[in-house]
């Protein structure tokens, strides 16, 4: 065991291997009894590639790249895929990511296009595909840019030929729907094929604030009858609905303050436990009906695990295994229930459940450790108490590493984690980019901050009108009790995020100059250090609605790293971004005509003369959700003030990075950020982030 100060350990964990191991399966399905997925490719472009297990267990990718099964409805994308076989062939239907187009594949054969291209705006998209074999149809999600504006789109629910008769012609491409709602999710055909359910929402609702359950009679040439809502509202957030095998409508829904299910509009399984979602890409699912009448269903309260329920009597029976965490992507077939699923010390794999034994295996996507499994962090999820005496809950990950321990004396540096969402919540799951600090010696905390998902809506609306406050408030108040209860060197904080973790992250640099009295919050939770004096962290009560931005995080974060961010909240409601996220800043900011001046008071943009802090920035030039126009504006204001920077982009990258190379130029910066302003000697050959000012 060598002594070594914190921050300058050996790892094996270098920047390649997170690289390479970074992203998870999704979308799971069933072809007659195989199962298919999509998993990422960081070497090949980043691509996602859709994936096939045969029955005796061997892994193949159907499409060579540069095919990349991926698809840009409301950008953040839906369910791209789906098969079956017929008379004994596999046909699959999928969105190919550079063209946007439906495609059909069988065995043997090339992609033949279903879909025609436009040339207006974005284009033509699809998500969700079903295939209809009966009616020689796909049926999904079409989204329609009518203009040259990323707000010039109309979604309406379509069926595409199979036989390619509409690669060329629009005009052959069947609308199921009107324009009613600005948004759809793609339609659940009833058991006898008559009647269609789907989710439908307006501006400037988000899908977890309010949705509608629409229902429409099938007619027997395959047309939709009236539409009518039999669920939901503005104050109702449906997550999900699907058919039971005996025809009953079932669905996810929010209204008793946490997303329980419901069959005809009667609870199942009351519990303040989530058994849904943010609706964030169309097509997740967090729960799926089995033919004999049971559930399978992921819920919990932050963690989510696999579960089978009795709709009859309620009982729930969870699946035994060491995950801790299931995603929202189920597939069912006779007796197996397939998912995708990680644990704190395991990665994201393909998981199946036989619910006649009980038995649960993993069949997919293997989590193989790549270093010995004592250089990963050991986790622990804990509750702090924040301003206001509100709770805030969090995953500590301290530094280990086991060849190395640090002086007597010496207490680690520490990063906070914002995620993106807002609206979402960090998995407590093995993630090689926090192993990549924490087996050198740098502690991360993930924060679940006020408005994250997974607690309640109660616990979710703690972010309306005061994002840029609670976040970091919360953020800030986490950081001081780790330091207060000496598990973390308070001056040695900094904190980063991606998306909505960077607005975070900016707000918190930027944040006005408050006292801050350096009392901490206190904890709870298993393995929990020794609890602290309550206090708030920001050195008062937190700020209400109408309040001007937080200073809670002023002060607190020797340094900070902040990816593809939001910076300038009137720009970015303005116009800037896209059409799924154009309006959520009137949820939580306020609406833009009545308080502009609370939309420039937050914006880390118009006060970048209260950075002092060094920060590296990061940025895809081809995001189209949080613009580098952002970024720009945010650097021309702070120029000439001495504050030392970095700010890398990135060609091909968008929003999120998926390049294996993209990502290992972002990890070392990031260290070589914290080993400048935290004065650590970092082991190995890093190159040196240059900050400029």
């Amino acid at each position: 065991m060598q002594t070594l100060p914190y921050g300058s350990w050996p790892s094996p964990v270098d920047a390649a291997l997170a690289a390479a191991h970074d992203g998870r399966p999704e979308y799971v399905g069933f072809v007659g009894d195989e199962v298919w997925w999509t998993e990422p490719r960081p070497a090949e472009g980043g691509r996602r590639a859709l994936v096939r297990r045969s029955p005796e267990g061997d892994e193949r990718s159907v499409l060579p790249a540069p095919w990349n099964v991926r698809s840009r409805v409301i950008e953040y994308g839906g369910r791209p895929w789906a098969g079956t076989v017929v008379d004994g062939v596999v046909s699959v239907v999928f969105v190919n990511f550079a063209d946007q187009r439906l495609y059909r594949w069988e065995p043997g054969g090339e992609p033949r296009p279903l879909t025609p291209v436009s040339l207006v705006g974005g284009g033509l998209r699809w998500a969700e595909p079903r295939l209809v074999v009966e009616r020689g149809e796909v049926w999904c999600v079409l989204e329609e840019f009518t203009g040259p504006g990323p707000t010039d789109v109309r979604r309406v629910l379509a069926a595409v030929p199979l036989d390619g008769s509409a690669a060329e012609d629009r005009g052959a491409v069947r609308e199921l729907t009107g324009r009613r709602h600005r948004f759809v999710t793609g339609p659940r055909l009833s058991p006898d094929g008559r009647r269609a359910a789907w989710l439908a929402w307006d501006h400037p609702r988000m899908p977890w604030d309010g949705t509608e359950l629409v229902l429409a009679d099938v007619g027997e040439d395959g047309s939709f009858g009236a539409p009518r809502t039999v669920a939901g509202g503005p104050e109702e957030s449906i997550a999900q609905v699907d058919w039971s095998a005996d025809g009953a409508l079932l669905y996810a829904s929010d209204r008793s303050g946490w997303w329980n299910l419901y069959r005809d509009g009667e609870p199942l399984c009351p519990r303040e436990e989530e058994f849904g979602g943010p609706l964030w890409k169309l097509g997740q699912r967090w729960f799926a009906p089995l033919e004999c009448g049971l559930i399978a269903v992921v819920h919990g309260r932050g963690a989510a695990a696999l579960g089978i329920l009795d709709p009859e009597t309620g009982e729930l029976v969870d699946a035994p295994g060491p995950w801790s965490e299931f995603d929202a992507t189920l597939a069912v077939h006779g007796d197996r229930v397939v998912g995708v699923a990680a644990g704190p010390h395991t990665a994201y794999e393909v998981v199946e459940l036989d619910t006649r034994t009980g038995h649960a295996r993993v069949i997919g996507a293997a989590h193989r450790d790549a270093v010995d499994p004592a250089y990963y962090p050991r986790p622990r999820a804990r509750t702090f108490t924040g301003p206001d005496g509100r709770d805030v809950h969090a995953h500590v990950y301290p530094p280990r590493n086991p060849r190395c321990a640090a002086p007597a004396g010496e207490l680690p540096p520490y990063v906070v984690w914002a995620h993106g969402g807002p609206t979402s919540r960090a998995p407590l799951v093995l993630d090689l980019e926090i192993a990549y600090f924490t087996s050198r010696g740098i502690g991360v905390v993930e924060v679940d901050y006020g408005g994250s998902s997974g607690y309640g809506r109660e616990y979710r609306n703690r972010l309306r009108e005061r994002w840029g406050v609670v976040d970091v408030e919360d953020c800030a108040a986490v950081a001081l009790a780790l330091a207060e209860e000496g598990s973390a060197d308070r001056a040695r904080l900094a904190i980063r995020g991606g998306s909505a973790g960077g607005w975070t992250t900016a707000a918190s640099l930027a944040g006005a100059a408050a006292s801050l009295a350096g009392t901490a919050a206190a904890s709870t939770g298993a393995a929990a250090s020794p609890t602290a004096a309550a206090g708030s962290a920001a050195g008062g009560t937190a700020s209400p609605a109408g309040g001007t931005a937080s200073g809670a995080g002023a002060g607190v974060y020797a340094c900070g790293t902040i990816l593809y961010p939001i910076l300038d909240l009137t720009g970015w409601g303005s116009g800037e971004t896209h059409d799924f996220e154009s309006q959520y800043l009137e949820s939580l900011v306020g609406p833009l005509a009545e308080v502009p001046e609370r939309y420039a008071e937050r914006s880390p943009a118009e006060h970048a003369d209260r950075i002092t802090a060094p920060f590296l920035l990061l940025q895809g030039l081809d995001d189209v959700i949080c613009p580098p126009a952002q970024c720009e504006r945010f650097l021309a204001r702070l120029a000439g003030r001495g504050v030392p920077h970095a700010y890398l982009t990135f060609e091909g990258e968008g929003h999120g990075f998926r390049r294996a190379g993209t990502m290992v130029r972002a990890l070392e910066a990031e260290l070589s950020l914290y080993a400048q302003a935290f004065g650590l000697d970092p082991a190995g050959d890093l190159p040196t982030l240059e900050l400029g000012t």
